[in-house]
């Protein structure tokens, strides 16, 4: 077990795997460079900077999904879309944890 997890418990993400198995729209918000790199199936690369001035992409979307590489991002991402609206946003963290979220 991580330090993480012993310091969180272990990550609930039956939320999370609701709403990819639901359709959400799913963005990663990490650069270009790190998304080419590898992210998820299906998922749309908007980076953290370009949010505010993306938010068009954003409307009338059931249920959103930000992750990054750590979390820290797509913390900020989902502040900046709760200010301006949105409420159906969820931190999914790393890309990782959306990734394996979505094959459970």
């Amino acid at each position: 077990m991580g330090f993480f997890s012993a310091l969180f418990g272990k990550t609930d993400n039956s939320q999370l795997t609701e709403v990819i198995k639901d359709g959400a729209f799913l963005v990663d918000v990490r650069t270009p460079a790190e998304f080419s790199a590898g992210s998820m199936k299906g998922a749309v690369n908007i980076p953290l900077d370009k949010v505010p001035s993306q938010l068009s992409k954003f409307k009338n979307k059931k249920s959103i999904v930000v992750f990054c590489r750590s979390g820290n991002r797509s913390s900020q991402a989902k502040s900046i879309l709760e200010n301006n609206g949105f409420q159906n946003v969820i931190n999914g963290g790393t890309w990782q944890n959306v990734n394996q979220a979505a094959n459970e």
